[in-house]
This record gives structure tokens, sequence and C-alpha cells, in this order.
């Protein structure tokens, strides 16, 4: 029987960006929740008209449930985390904080990471975002010096989010200067649930290259 989930996922990409396409999030959110799903692709080549019917830029994830087609990996999870008390607490408070700290992943911290890794790439001497992207992994490592999760005093789908964008290698060798991001990227990464989602992940782009 057809999985109600769908996650849409490219059929190949270079050797780079494997095991961080951000499909993992669903892969992984689902993982956690035990929630049935399967995977399938879209051509990274040649990106057609259905393609940009369910993500007008062209870009992956997308997620489809039954009749509902969503696309951005942070609405994709929290989609998923409505499925599920897993990801997601059920009481106002809990939930308030799970999706402030998601959000915060996106808005706070992937916002400024992913331009200043990309300006990094450049060979500059400065980054001009250095001081910027410094300034919230300190923030960020103030909170996390004092809680193991994020949100609602447990795993929530706040952590599958922020840890992804932490767990970038460039990003991720920033936090050696901020013991308790790295501790918590370690403690997140080590759950069952992330590890069967990056070896599917991987295993998925390597299949391809046949």
């Amino acid at each position: 029987m057809t999985s109600a989930l769908t996650i849409w996922t490219y059929d190949w990409v270079p050797e780079g960006p494997r095991g961080h396409v951000r499909d993992i999030r669903l892969r992984w959110a689902c993982e956690e929740a035990g929630l049935p799903y399967e995977v399938k692709s879209v051509s990274f080549k040649d990106r057609g008209p259905d393609h940009i019917a369910n993500q007008p830029f062209g870009q992956v994830p997308f997620l489809q449930d039954g009749d509902i087609s969503i696309f951005e990996s942070g609405a994709c999870l929290l989609h998923l985390a409505r499925k599920s008390e897993i990801l997601m607490p059920r009481d106002p408070k809990g939930e308030a904080e799970t999706i402030e700290w998601t959000i915060a992943g996106l808005n706070s911290i992937e916002m400024v990471s992913v331009p200043w890794w990309f300006i990094g790439l450049s060979g500059t001497s400065k980054n001009p975002l250095e001081d910027w992207m410094m300034s919230r992994l300190d923030r960020l490592h103030a909170v996390l010096a004092e809680r193991e999760w994020l949100a609602a005093g447990r795993f929530t789908v706040a952590d599958i989010m922020m840890s992804d964008a932490l767990r970038v290698p460039k990003v991720l060798e920033a936090t050696q200067k901020f013991p308790a991001l790295r501790s918590y990227v370690e403690r997140a990464v080590a759950r069952p649930a992330f590890r069967k989602a990056h070896a599917d992940q991987m295993a998925h782009f390597a299949k391809a290259d046949s």
C-alpha cells in the first residue's frame, strides 16, 4: 500500500551536498515519529513544470500528504509535527516553544549561516558577516549551555531544524568556540532516527551514480 506521506527530493546530487540535502529533515522527523513515508525523486538537472508546480523555486524538498502539497523544509517540519506529539507537544506552551525555536533555526541562524558560508567560499580575507554570525552562535550557546534540548524540556522538531543548520561542516567548525553547541549537535546526530535518515539519503544518491 502506498504511504500517504511522500517526501520528494532530487534523483541525484554531487558528492558535496550529500547528507545535507534538506529532505533529510523530513526523513528524520518521520523516523523519530514512526510516520510511514516514501521517497520519490525529481530531476536534479531538468527541473520541469511538475516540479515547479510543487516547489516554485525548483528546490527540494516538498511533501505530499494526501491532497496536500507543501514546500519549504521548515513548513514541512511543522506540518509533520502536527501529526505526532513526539515531534511537538500538544500543550499550548510546549507547542509555542517548539514553533518559535523552529523558526529561530531558519530565521536567526540559517539566514545568517548560509550567506556567511557562501561568502567564505570566495576566499575573501574578511567575511563581512563574521561578527554577525559569531554573535548569533554566542547567543544560542548561552541558551544551550542551560538545557539539553531547545523546547518543552525534550527533543522536538525544533531540534531537527536547529541541529541540521548547525551540522553543516563550516558552521560546525565554527562551534569549536562554543562547546555547548558542539555537544548539542553531537547529541542530535547520535539519535537512531538521524542515523537512519542520513544513511538512507546517502544510499539514495549513491544508487543514482550507477
